[in-house]
């Protein structure tokens, strides 16, 4: 008996025992600390992606670099993290999740410290691209997850994990601006390497290795291809900006995506065990998934781009409040809060209606969200509301992914359709980080002799991430519905709405 059958029997157990009276199976602590652990790697992850943007405006002082060479701490995490989470998630199905994942820890763990080691800023880049490692943290957890939870409390941990990307990126950016504030910027990498240690050794602790497997060899020749075509694709969007996106090296690279990633497409369909069952991710269940998560990245990233550049501007701009970086950070905490308060409700709906009903909620909601930006981004409280909306129809958006990606694909394969899903909400906030560059920079006027955003810039910013969030919810809708209910039951268990919320009190 395999044990995803354990768990089913167990939940049934747990189920019955209710029902009857009995107090069911006791739980161990590392068992009980299961869930908080990996989503305390999941904050991490996020914390580490957020952390370097308040120095980036310093950088080239503090390191003697230019600005040019500074986005390279950027640019590296992105490439690396979208590189290394198909392939880890890959690893992680034939190898063992809870083995990878604490090599995506301890790679990311790795770099912070190099970071707080070093002012060279190559040796920076070079770590930075170490702590792109940690994008394969959530999807790898997710994978834990289900095999290791039983369905009633499987739900709601999988939304929580799926929220921590929101929560840290909303605490990361405030703390980290205190500690450059306040201390030598490289203790804010230290805090960063001694929190990576810290979960570290926790997963080491609490997670059980689980024994879910997918044989066979590693498809080496797939992980290249994947590897250069996304390195090709990716560095051409967030630098095209800078190189000039008709310039012969930005085509180059976008000509060069598009040959490797066909070749590689035609290698897959090949490979006897491919890093990516595209036959798989075509389906009409899983393939619409995968494109809701790119245009929920991109509807999502638009936000705090936008949000942290507006409260920024000049107040000689007419519309600008010209607040700090920390001040900055602390009007997207509100919406950290809400996404952790509000993944629990996000798992009843997808236990009640199913994931496809929270999904296409979850974009409409962030429509909604950049209505009210549109309404009004001059008065603080209304531009932190509307911020905060956007993080309500995230949290949605980011619990039922995964949650159809958990019922449309085998267990032996969990960590590589979930890593792909994260990919495409990689590449959804990369194009959303060039596009909503290309809009202000087209609507810019003098400012104190600088070039600054108008507003109007701003409010066609929002126009365009909400227009994306509502194809995002028309491409849910075009999702199969579950009539019998047989994939949802793969998820939260039998008892529906029921299960839904005990699995609250599980997670």
């Amino acid at each position: 008996m395999d044990r995803a059958d354990r768990t089913d029997l167990e939940d049934s157990a747990d189920g019955a025992a209710h029902i009857s009276g009995r107090p069911p199976k006791a739980r161990s602590v590392r068992e009980r600390l299961t869930v908080p652990v990996l989503a305390f790697g999941g904050i991490l992850m996020a914390v580490m992606q957020t952390a370097v943007v308040p120095l980036l405006p310093d950088l080239p002082r503090l390191t003697g670099a230019s600005p040019g060479a500074v986005s390279w701490m950027v640019t590296a995490t992105l490439l690396a993290g979208a590189v290394l989470t198909p392939v880890l998630g890959r690893a992680g199905d034939m190898y063992g999740k809870r083995r990878v994942l604490m090599a995506a820890l301890a790679l990311m763990t790795a770099g912070a410290a190099l970071c707080a080691l070093s002012s060279d800023i190559r040796v920076l880049i070079a770590a930075r691209a170490l702590t792109g490692a940690a994008a394969a943290v959530v999807p790898l957890s997710i994978s834990i997850l289900r095999d290791e939870l039983p369905p009633a409390r499987r739900g709601s941990a999988v939304a929580l994990m799926s929220s921590t990307v929101g929560i840290g990126a909303a605490l990361g950016l405030p703390l980290a601006a205190l500690m450059v504030q306040y201390a030598d910027w490289h203790a804010m990498f230290w805090a960063t390497a001694a929190l990576g240690a810290l979960g570290l050794a926790l997963v080491w602790w609490v997670v059980r290795e689980s024994p879910v497997r997918e044989p066979g060899r590693f498809d080496v020749p797939g992980a290249l291809g994947l590897a250069a075509g996304l390195v090709c694709l990716l560095l051409g969007v967030s630098q095209g900006g800078q190189w000039g996106w008709g310039s012969p090296t930005v085509l180059g690279l976008f000509g060069a995506a598009v040959l490797v990633l066909a070749g590689g497409c035609v290698q897959q369909l090949r490979a006897e065990r491919p890093l990516v069952d595209l036959r798989l991710a075509v389906r009409p269940s899983v393939g619409p998934a995968h494109l809701a998560a790119l245009l929920a990245g991109f509807a999502f990233y638009a936000n705090s781009l936008v949000t942290a550049q507006l409260v920024q501007a000049p107040k000689a701009s007419g519309y600008g409040l010209e607040l700090s970086v920390v001040a900055t950070g602390l009007c997207l905490l509100p919406g950290g809060v809400v996404m952790l308060a509000l993944s629990p409700l996000s798992a009843r709906i997808s236990a009640a209606r199913g994931p496809r009903v929270t999904l296409a909620l979850g974009s409409a909601i962030i429509a909604l969200g950049y209505a009210v930006r549109i309404a009004d981004s001059r008065d603080l409280w209304m531009i932190i509301t509307g911020s905060t909306v956007v993080a309500v129809g995230t949290t949605f958006v980011y619990s039922a992914l995964p949650t159809l990606i958990l019922r449309a694909v085998p267990a032996g394969q969990t960590g590589s359709a979930t890593g792909v899903n994260v990919l495409m909400r990689t590449i959804g906030q990369a194009v959303s980080s060039a596009a909503v560059a290309a809009v202000l920079m087209r609507h810019t006027s003098p400012v104190a002799g600088l070039p600054v955003p108008t507003l109007h810039g701003y409010l066609l910013a929002f126009a365009m991430a909400g227009a994306v969030a509502l194809a995002a919810c028309a491409t849910a809708l075009a999702l199969p519905r579950d009539p019998d209910g047989a994939g949802t039951r793969r998820v939260f268990g039998r008892g529906g709405k029921a299960v839904g919320d005990r699995a609250m009190e599980g997670a």
